[in-house]
């Protein structure tokens, strides 16, 4: 979903969207509106009950027609034309602030005038005091009023023929329109403004022309076009390059930023805003320069370089207060207090949100800080304090005027306030709050619905329209709950609106599987992935449904809808679903694995050629089989491919938490070398659960080879320590991991001239010593030159990211083997490797080991790596290692071992993987079983620590 860029705000809504009642994370970048009251008819319904009819009297009663702002006479304009042309050119400046920032105008006194007394003034005023009374209305946030006003102003203009004039009153009201969603209408005026600029060659019109153009590129973002709002916004930099206009082309630049998210292309994102703080290094402090920081931060923030993000807003806070900019401040604390949630720093961001209170004019920036620290206390169950900050919300909320922004903060509040309410109540039992908290969110939510009905948003609707349904569904009242989801389904598919129309999808599936109407529900399941599918590449970016900040909850707003999915197919057919059920489940867990894959590295990954693993298995290697666990809410179940013969499958009835919490144990005691007991106990266990049921077949057909494809906790786990009661799995096969069900051009490494580079440490960086020597690295290269590998060596201080990218550039390495400390974690920014100056980070790792032009890395080798501690996830990283290095196999320890077994194992594999007559899978299988016969690492906490993920052959 494209990401829209305005220009006159600062603060838009952040909103956090998924299931249950959540806490939305707002970013500052809308402005504040004129009070509008919702239908009480409506309200005193909703307080009443939440029955079926007080959901078709909501339905009924927002039937409202949308007002036609009249358009009034204006005095001619005779004098001070070419102050009115600067002014228009100042206007259009203010307008276009980059996006997730605001460039707040100074209002005289004489310019604030009361929002009541603007209708009669606007009767006598000349079109320049429109303008200006147009200017202070959208400052103040009331877009519909100064619709009105600037409609006005184009009748008089038009009247008297001043096309400049016209165009940049037309582009203002193109912006205005899209404050309120109106994008029929700002489409209208921005065409007719371009249209009237076109052949202007003066400095002076192409100012206003490319400030037109912005305003279009804002548009089309909103509208789901980043293609062509990233053709505009190269265009309007092109102009402010011709008319010197620096601060143009900063904001141009940001703006490209935000296409390039828009479709996917982060790095190209990152590169493009690092351009531009050099360009602002440069420049004097100005309230330009402040905003274009905190754009910077912003973004920086939503491509999750979260240091960088801190420095870019720090440094635009420094600068705001320096310029004294009240609205500024307070802009830029909202923002860091973003940056510290995101780094789960609670208390800074919560100390930061209070300060925002503090500094910022903007009741609705207010109010957003307040909702954002209220989801924190939330968070952290702190109920006393959740209450106290509730009726301080609800009071501002009142006075809010009307705005999508506005409609989002009464749909986040709602779902707060359930959310506080419901954890009193489990400390009270209190059924009776219980039900007063749903009325009270029921009532925010109608007034919701009906504000945005009031400005014909179709979208900030549509997702109204699904809070209040799932509210329905929490109060099991199926019918309704459909009602209000197919209506508000309607509206998002209608309004291009796609990261709403999969919550609606999904919630839609859930009722009508609630209802018992199977086939309905899988049908809007499949609808809801095959959404999510066309938005793979967006799901990642963090961005809103509408404001364009919403931020995906990776597990709490899309796994589910795949696990639910997966379990809706598996159960349809009475446990025995057929092959071509069997199919769709498996390509949709896998689909599932590249969406966390994504979220992970904040991009798509896993692109190229690549060849499906049955493929594989039939015509390439007939003696590996595949399997695919999934864990499913109630059961876990296991789908089987053996070569030459049908999908097959069985379950297991077990519970997610009850698999999940043997998994988290078996882990643990598999790293202690004396427990191996308990290990054989519980890992017995597991196998029963994966393989027990099939391992008759596999005997059967010859297998020797393993591969799986592992959900969830289990990928945490070494499928060589499972065991059947009397051996380890890896005395039977070698095993290999898949991450999904395709390889990249799979091919054996025989008949090929091995040769490896070779880096490591044998001591940690200064600033990581808690991690020790690994003083065994010179014996582990040795092993690997005596096994007649030809290698390229990098030891310690040689062993820098640089130089490994200059050697991997410059020859032709089939083996690339590190030996250093590293670890993998579910988050990006701690799953890294060190080298002798640091971290080298595993985003970093494409363009370190795709350097090379002649040959792609065959194998990479991790050594001295371990998953993060008490991170259940971990092997995500593991996982996104692989990917991201683009090698065709990966081999990787789980956790680390000591030095003289890893020498022990390493030189034992590539003595085997030099015959060339094996697999890789049973290179690592031979020596795996040498360190288990040895009797000093019979263990499995020293020989089952290896896996190797992707191309087994």
């Amino acid at each position: 979903m494209a990401k829209i860029t305005r220009i006159f705000g600062a603060n838009f809504v952040k909103v956090k969207r998924q299931r249950e009642p959540r806490h939305r994370l707002f970013c500052l970048h809308c402005k504040t509106f004129n009070p509008f009251r919702v239908c009480q008819s409506l309200i005193s319904k909703t307080k009443k009950t939440l029955t079926g009819d007080a959901a078709r009297s909501l339905l009924k009663s927002r039937g409202i027609s949308r007002e036609t702002l009249p358009a009034r006479g204006a005095k001619t304009l005779a004098k001070f034309l070419c102050l009115v042309l600067y002014f228009l050119i100042a206007l259009l400046c203010i307008l276009t602030s980059p996006l997730l920032a605001k460039v707040p105008s100074p209002i005289s006194s004489s310019s604030q005038l009361p929002v009541n007394s603007l209708t009669s003034l606007a009767v006598t005023a000349d079109p320049a005091s429109l303008l200006q009374q147009g200017k202070v209305l959208y400052s103040n946030g009331n877009y519909t009023k100064a619709v009105e006003v600037l409609q006005q102003a184009v009748q008089a203009y038009r009247q008297q023929g001043e096309s400049l004039t016209l165009a940049a009153t037309l582009s203002n009201l193109s912006l205005a329109h899209q404050q309120l969603g109106a994008w029929s209408q700002a489409q209208e005026a921005i065409t007719e403004s371009l249209n009237l600029l076109k052949g202007q060659n003066e400095n002076q019109n192409l100012q206003i022309f490319a400030q037109s153009l912005d305003i279009q590129g804002r548009l089309q973002l909103a509208m789901g076009q980043p293609e062509a709002a990233l053709k505009t916004w190269r265009q309007t930099e092109e102009i402010y390059k011709q008319t010197n206009n620096k601060s143009g082309v900063v904001r141009s630049l940001i703006n490209q930023a935000q296409a390039w998210q828009a479709q996917g292309f982060y790095p190209r994102a990152v590169k493009t805003l690092d351009q531009v703080k050099q360009t602002l290094e440069s420049q004097p402090d100005s309230i330009e320069k402040t905003v274009s920081l905190r754009s910077l931060g912003d973004a920086l923030l939503v491509v999750r370089d979260l240091k960088k993000s801190r420095q870019a807003l720090e440094q635009s806070l420094t600068i705001a207060r320096n310029l004294q900019s009240s609205a500024d401040i307070g802009a830029s604390l909202f923002s860091l207090g973003n940056n510290a949630r995101k780094q789960q720093e609670k208390q800074q961001a919560i100390a930061y949100y209070q300060q925002t209170v503090e500094a910022s004019p903007s009741p609705l920036t207010k109010i957003q800080a307040q909702l954002n620290h209220l989801g924190l206390l939330i968070e952290d169950q702190e109920w006393a304090k959740a209450q106290t900050l509730l009726p301080l919300i609800e009071s501002q909320l009142d006075q809010l005027p009307l705005s999508r922004a506005s409609i989002y903060a009464h749909v986040n509040f709602s779902q707060s306030l359930a959310k506080v309410k419901s954890g009193i109540l489990h400390a009270s039992s209190s059924s009776y709050y219980l039900a007063s908290s749903k009325k009270d969110s029921a009532v925010l939510l109608a007034r919701a619905i009906q504000q945005s009905h009031n400005l014909g948003d179709k979208r900030a609707e549509a997702y109204a329209l699904k809070s209040l349904g799932g509210l329905y569904e929490e109060t099991k009242q199926w019918t309704e709950a459909q009602k209000l989801t197919q209506e508000g389904l309607a509206l998002a598919q209608s309004s291009n609106a796609p990261e709403i129309t999969y919550s609606l999808e999904w919630q839609l599936g859930r009722l009508l599987r609630e209802k018992k109407d199977i086939n309905g529900a899988i049908a809007a399941y499949d609808a809801a992935v095959n959404t999510l599918q066309s938005l793979r590449r967006d799901l990642v970016a963090n961005k809103d449904v509408v404001n364009q900040d919403v931020q995906f909850n990776f597990r709490d707003s899309v796994e589910p809808v795949y696990r639910q999915s997966v379990e809706l197919l598996l159960q349809s057919q009475q446990g025995k679903p057929d092959e071509k059920t069997l199919e769709k489940a498996r390509e949709r867990i896998e689909a599932l694995q590249l969406a966390e894959l994504d979220d992970f590295f904040q991009e798509a990954c896993l692109q190229g050629q690549r060849v499906a693993l049955d493929q594989v298995v039939d015509q390439n290697n007939s003696q590996a089989a595949i399997l695919y666990p999934i864990i499913l809410r109630d059961e876990l179940h296991v789908i089987v491919k053996i070569p030459k013969q049908r999908l097959q499958s069985y379950s297991t009835k077990i519970l997610q938490a009850d698999v999940e919490k043997l998994l988290l144990e078996l882990r643990r005691n598999l790293v202690n070398p004396t427990a191996t007991r308990l290990v054989q106990t519980q890992s017995q266990e597991v196998y029963n659960w994966l393989l027990k049921p099939i391992e008759s077949q596999l005997q059967k057909s010859g297998v020797d080879t393993l591969v799986f494809v592992l959900d969830g906790p289990l990928r945490n786990l070494p499928m060589a320590a499972l065991y059947d009661g009397k051996e380890y799995l890896i005395e039977k096969y070698a095993v290999a991991l898949s991450v999904g069900l395709q390889l990249l051009n799979p091919k054996p490494l025989v008949q090929q001239q091995l040769v490896a580079l070779t880096a490591g440490l044998t001591q940690p960086p200064p600033k990581f010593s808690k991690y020790g020597p690994l003083l065994g690295i010179k014996s582990e290269f040795d092993g690997i030159t005596k096994a007649g590998v030809s290698t390229t060596r990098l030891l310690d201080g040689d062993f820098k990211k640089k130089n490994l990218e200059n050697e991997i550039g410059a020859a032709s390495f089939n083996i690339v083997h590190l030996a250093t400390h590293g670890q993998f974690s579910s988050r990006l920014e701690e799953t890294f490797i060190l080298d002798y100056d640091g971290r080298i980070n595993v985003k970093d790792f494409d363009t370190l080991f795709r350097s090379q032009g002649k040959t792609i890395v065959e194998l990479l080798v991790l050594s001295a790596c371990q998953t993060a501690t008490g991170d259940s996830r971990a092997a995500l990283g593991l996982a996104g290692a692989a990917v991201r290095a683009g090698a065709r196999s990966t081999i990787a320890s789980l956790w680390q071992i000591d030095d003289e077994s890893t020498a022990m194992f390493v030189s034992a594999f590539y003595q085997e993987l030099k015959s060339g007559k094996i697999t890789k899978a049973e290179a690592v299988h031979r020596a795996q079983l040498k360190l288990l016969k040895h009797p000093n690492y019979h263990a499995p906490s020293f020989w089952s620590a290896y896996v190797l993920i992707g191309n087994w052959l």
